[in-house]
């Protein structure tokens, strides 16, 4: 079982992403925003992270680029799932340090094999 730490400032999208990681038997840790989500990354080291762009304090980008750059998180692979569909969006994640991208809505299908796929085995 891994421990999957979901960032996402909207509860609909928290719960519905937590309800994904849950059937695929992991462990969900939740946070609101991009600065909550940098410091649980910290303190909770997860096996991965499913990150949310537009959010307030600190946006997916900015968090991503923090995490993947500190030396005791930057192992993590970290996945931005985000409405931001643009494909300079999706560079400019990639440049940030995340792993994948995958845009709102999201089938259940693609988001579980990527997770899937992104998991140490």
């Amino acid at each position: 079982m891994a421990r999957i730490l979901i960032v996402d400032d909207s509860p609909s999208q928290l719960m519905g992403i937590r309800r994904i990681v849950e059937k695929l038997g992991h462990e969900p840790l939740t946070a609101e925003d991009g600065a909550a989500g940098v410091e649980a990354a910290k303190r909770e080291l997860p096996d991965l992270i499913l990150m949310d762009v537009v959010m307030p304090n600190l946006n997916g980008f900015q968090a991503t680029r923090s995490i993947s750059r500190e030396a005791t998180t930057k192992h993590i692979p970290i996945v931005l799932v985000t409405t931001k569909d643009q494909e300079t969006d999706k560079m400019w994640g990639m440049r940030q340090g995340a792993k994948a991208y995958i845009t709102k809505p999201f089938s259940e299908t693609d988001l579980s094999a990527l997770i899937t796929e992104l998991l140490p085995h």
